[in-house]
C-alpha cells in the first residue's frame, strides 16, 4: 500500500479529496440534526421509565438539558483537536470518534429512557465534538499555496453540503418520529451516520494526512506564536459565544414556541420540531446570495473585513429574537399568531449565521498556525458550548421552585436580545484592534516555487 500524501498536492485545481469529505459531512449532519431536531419533542413527549411508563421532563428542564448537551457536544472539541495533532492525526481521528458516534445513535433508538438518552447523549457528544475540529481542519488541510484561492468556495460549499444533510433530516425526523416511533427516528440517523464514516473511509487514499506534531503540539499553543495567536482570538470568540447563546434557541425554546402558534402552511400543519427545517433551506439559498451578491455590494460600500462580516451578523441576531419576542407578546395576549413570525425571524438570523459562522470557520482556519489548525478550530467551537453553556445557565437561574420562570413570556427573549446587543457593540472595538495575519499549509514544491520567483 502507497504512503499517504502528507503535503498538499502541487495543483491549482480542487484538492482530489474534498468530493468525500463533503460527502461524508452532508450524511453526518443528517444524522446530527435529526436528532438534535426531535431531542426537545423527545424528552418532553417520549421518555419513559424502565417499565414503559411516561416519565417526560416539563419544558424548563428540556431546554435547560438540551442545552447542556448542545454545550457538551462543543466542548469536546478540545479533546478531538488535542488527539489529532499530537497523536493520531485528523484521518484516523475522525475515523475512529465516528464509530462512538454511530453507537450513540444506536443507543438512543433501543433505550427510550433517561439512561438511554444520557448514554446516546453522552457518546454524540464525545462522537461528534472530537471530529468536529478536524474536519474542519481537515478541509484546509488540502490546500496549499498555489489553490488556496479556492479556500472561501469549498468552505461555503462545506456549509451547504451541512445544510443540505440538515434540512432534509430536519424535514423527515420529525416526521419519523411522529409517525414511527422513537427507535425509528433515533435509528435512521445512526444509519446515516454509518454511511457518512463509510464515505469518508473511502477518500483515504485521495486525501492529504497531515502528521500529528507530537508533545511538542503543547509547547507550540501555549507559548510563542501559538500563544499570541489564542490570546488575539481568544476575544473575538467570547462574544461570538453570546450569538450562539442565541442561535441554538432555534432547537429549544423555539420549537417550544412553535408549539403554541398556528403552523398551518399551505393547508398542511407543520410538526413544531420541523419549523427549524427553514434554516438550513434558507442558508441554502443565501450563501450563494451572499457570496456573489450581498458581500460585493457592501464591499462597494466600505472595505467587508472577516471580522465586520462577524460584527454585522451579531446585529441581525438581535433584531431576529426581537421579532421572537414580539411574536411572543401576542401569544400570551391570546392572539392566534401565525408561524409565518418566526419565518421571518429565521431569515434574519440565518442571515446573521452566515455572516458570523462560516466566516468563523474560515477565519480561524486562516489565522491558525499551520501546526495547530486542529486546536484552533476547537477553540471557535469552545465559544458555541460557551454560548450553551450561558442559555443553560440562564434557563437554571431563572427556574423558580414551582416550574414558573423569572423570565416569563416576551421577557425572555427580551433578555437575550439585550445582551446579543451588548456583545455587539463590544465586539465593534475587539474588530477595530485585532491585526490578521494568515497562515496556509504548503508544500515543499510550492514553497521553492515562490521563492524561485521572487529571485527573479
Amino acid at each position: 500500500m502507497a504512503s499517504p500524501q502528507t503535503t498538499p498536492y502541487d495543483i491549482t485545481t480542487m484538492p482530489p479529496g474534498i468530493p468525500y469529505i463533503v460527502g461524508n459531512e452532508a450524511a453526518e449532519r443528517f444524522s446530527f440534526y435529526g436528532m438534535r431536531a426531535i431531542l426537545t419533542v423527545f424528552m418532553t413527549k417520549y421518555l419513559v421509565d424502565a417499565t414503559g411508563a411516561m416519565d417526560t421532563m416539563g419544558d424548563e428542564d428540556a431546554k435547560f438539558w438540551g442545552h447542556t448537551f448542545i454545550m457538551v457536544a462543543y466542548f469536546t472539541p478540545i479533546l478531538g483537536a488535542f488527539a489529532a495533532d499530537w497523536l493520531f492525526g485528523k484521518y484516523k481521528t475522525i475515523l475512529w470518534l465516528s464509530l462512538l458516534y454511530c453507537a450513540g445513535h444506536f443507543a438512543l433508538a433501543i433505550n427510550e429512557t433517561r439512561m438511554g438518552l444520557a448514554v446516546g447523549l453522552s457518546l454524540i457528544a464525545l462522537g461528534t465534538g472530537a471530529i468536529k475540529p478536524c474536519v474542519s481542519a481537515h478541509v484546509g488541510d488540502q490546500f496549499g499555496t498555489r489553490n488556496s484561492h479556492l479556500l472561501e468556495k469549498v468552505f461555503g460549499w462545506f456549509y451547504v453540503a451541512i445544510n443540505l444533510g440538515a434540512f432534509l433530516s430536519t424535514l423527515a425526523t420529525p416526521f419519523l418520529l411522529d409517525r414511527f416511533g422513537s427507535k425509528v427516528a433515533f435509528g435512521v440517523p445512526g444509519v446515516l451516520m454509518a454511511i457518512a464514516t463509510f464515505v469518508f473511509w473511502l477518500g483515504r487514499n485521495k486525501f492529504v494526512h497531515i502528521p500529528p506534531r507530537g508533545i511538542v503540539v503543547f509547547k507550540e499553543a501555549f507559548t510563542g506564536e501559538g500563544l499570541k495567536v489564542i490570546l488575539k482570538l481568544t476575544p473575538v470568540y467570547l462574544l461570538v459565544a453570546v450569538f450562539w447563546s442565541l442561535f441554538d434557541q432555534t432547537a429549544t425554546s423555539w420549537v417550544l414556541q412553535a408549539e403554541k402558534m398556528d403552523r398551518t402552511v399551505f393547508g398542511f400543519e407543520l410538526l413544531s420540531s420541523q419549523i427549524q427545517a427553514a434554516n438550513p433551506f434558507m442558508i441554502l439559498v443565501l450563501v450563494p446570495l451572499f457570496s456573489y451578491v450581498v458581500y460585493p455590494a457592501i464591499s462597494k460600500v466600505f472595505p467587508l473585513t472577516s471580522l465586520r462580516k462577524v460584527s454585522i451578523g451579531m446585529f441581525l441576531s438581535v433584531l431576529a429574537f426581537a421579532l421572537i419576542a414580539v411574536a411572543e407578546s401576542k401569544i400570551q395576549a391570546g392572539d392566534t399568531t401565525s408561524i409565518s413570525w418566526q419565518v421571518f425571524a429565521y431569515f434574519i438570523m440565518t442571515a446573521a449565521e452566515v455572516m458570523v459562522s462560516i466566516t468563523c470557520l474560515e477565519f480561524s482556519y486562516t489565522q491558525a498556525p499551520n501546526s495547530m489548525k486542529s486546536i484552533i478550530m476547537s477553540l471557535y467551537l469552545l465559544s458555541v458550548s460557551l454560548g450553551n453553556f450561558i442559555a443553560a445557565g440562564v434557563n437554571a437561574v431563572i427556574l423558580n421552585a414551582d416550574g414558573s420562570s423569572k423570565l416569563p413570556g416576551a421577557m425572555y427573549y427580551w433578555f437575550f436580545a439585550g445582551l446579543m446587543f451588548a456583545a455587539a457593540v463590544a465586539f465593534i472595538f475587539v474588530a477595530y484592534f485585532y491585526r490578521e495575519k494568515t497562515f496556509i499549509q504548503d508544500n515543499e514544491a510550492s514553497q521553492r516555487s515562490i521563492a524561485e520567483g521572487s529571485e527573479g
